[in-house]
């Protein structure tokens, strides 16, 4: 007796893709491509009692190769399949989808992700099937060898290549171009790396330099700023050695080098330190902010000296007359300061100045002429005590070099000449950082 109660099989929407290599034929009334079509919608109506319905659309590549997946065709049908369109994809011959196989792979990844069965009528190869999913599953077995021997090839080669010193490819560090391949020094940008690393050499410092390259405007290869971490990647770039790096292992390179010997060394031997050795030698080896300004009222120089007591350092401006043990006419002057006092009283004055009404006219008048905003030369004005903290002593003994002309220490006390008319370019420099900083 029959089961009325059996249901029916569920439908399965079948879409057949067809591929054709060379262009040769596909002008005759019937061609290959009708060919596997016919092939392929007879296994479908064979299928008919298992619920395979061939869905309308047709997905067909003629003169395009199995060997990419930029087929519009074959896009088609991805897109279908992705919207759910389709159940099964149908095809003559498994090549007729792709001839690589970690292409096929792909194309399995994207079948799977959204329940898709693949069927090869002139194969036996069904996914429907639990042999079909096995010998699907060696094909990918053999698709992820493939993809691993690639790998591993094209390592192979970038290493080999790398120790024969040859460039391959990536960023183009400044100071160099790439032309047939093969780095070429940049004369222009190649001064500008020498000079980074010789002015690391004197400041000994990343942070202050890159303060300084920032307030010059200086740009690295991509027409950015450059900022602390491109400039400690710069100064470790052993291509300016004329090396090729791979893996940490250096090769002598085919490009011309940068920097000599010596000049890497000498910033390599800074950055060895800790940063921390690096600040305190900055400030331990800093001139004397007044060194070659300070005179006494007999127009003797007062040079920078310093004593130890146990392990305090204290700093004094000594006259050239109590060094050279010369008679002065009057007694009264002052031949020893502590450098702490007279430093102290010297930056109070500016800072006072500074504050003046007059000052501040004579900046903006100043500055506007040259299209730098008010309101920052105002707040630069004003700000000038926290701007000036911020600043390692070497920064700070170049800028009282800028402002002051001369210190005379009398009997009464200090008479200090200022000049006015190199504030506003004081401000101008102290102002661009913060500017550039408010910018990114």
């Amino acid at each position: 007796m029959m089961d009325m109660t059996a249901k029916s099989p569920r439908r399965q929407r079948c879409a057949i893709y067809t591929r054709k290599s060379s262009e040769e034929g596909l002008e005759q009334e019937f061609n290959s491509l009708h060919a596997q079509r016919e092939a392929c919608e007879a296994y479908i109506a064979s299928q008919k009692s298992e619920g395979w319905a061939l869905v309308r659309d047709q997905y067909d590549d003629g003169g395009i190769s199995g060997g990419t997946l930029e087929r519009p065709g074959l896009k088609q049908l991805l897109a279908d399949i992705e919207d759910g369109l389709v159940d099964v994809v149908v095809v003559y011959k498994i090549d007729r989808l792709s001839r690589s196989l970690m292409d096929f792979s792909k194309l399995v990844e994207v079948f799977d992700r959204n329940g898709v069965t693949f069927v090869s009528v002139t194969q036996s190869f069904n996914t429907t099937t639990s042999m079909g999913r096995l010998t699907l599953n060696i094909l990918l077995s053999f698709a992820q060898f493939e993809r691993e021997v690639t790998a591993e090839r094209i390592r192979d080669k970038v290493k080999a290549s790398r120790m024969k010193g040859m460039w391959m490819g990536g960023n183009v560090p400044l100071g160099y171009d790439v032309c047939d391949r093969k780095l070429v020094v940049n004369a222009e940008e190649a001064a500008t790396v020498a000079d980074i690393f010789r002015r690391f050499v004197e400041v000994g410092s990343a942070t202050v330099l890159a303060r300084e390259l920032r307030s010059k405007r200086t740009l690295n290869k991509k027409g950015k700023l450059i900022d602390k971490g491109y400039l400690y990647r710069l100064l470790n770039n052993r291509v300016y050695r004329g090396e090729a790096v791979h893996k940490g292992a250096a090769y002598p390179g085919e490009h011309d080098a940068i920097i000599d010997a010596r000049l890497w060394n000498q910033v390599h031997d800074i950055i060895g330190e800790s940063p921390r050795t690096r600040a305190n030698n900055s400030r331990t080896q800093t001139p004397a902010l007044l060194k070659g300004l300070l005179f006494t009222a007999t127009g003797a120089a007062m040079t920078p000296s310093s004593t130890k007591k146990g392990t305090r350092r204290y700093r004094y401006y000594v006259s050239m007359d109590l060094l050279k043990n010369r008679e002065t006419p009057d007694d009264e002057i002052p031949r020893r300061l502590p450098a702490d006092t007279v430093e102290g009283a010297v930056i109070t004055e500016i800072r006072r100045v500074l504050r003046t009404p007059e000052t501040t006219a004579q900046v903006i008048a100043k500055l506007n002429s040259d299209d730098s905003p008010e309101a920052d030369a105002i707040a630069a004005l004003q700000q000038f005590p926290e701007l000036w903290a911020q600043l390692f002593p070497g920064e700070q003994a170049r800028i009282i070099q800028l402002l002051v002309r001369r210190v005379t220490v009398t009997a009464e006390g200090l008479v200090i000449d200022l000049r006015t008319d190199g504030i506003a370019g004081v401000m101008r420099e102290m102002m661009t950082p913060r500017q550039l900083e408010a910018a990114e």
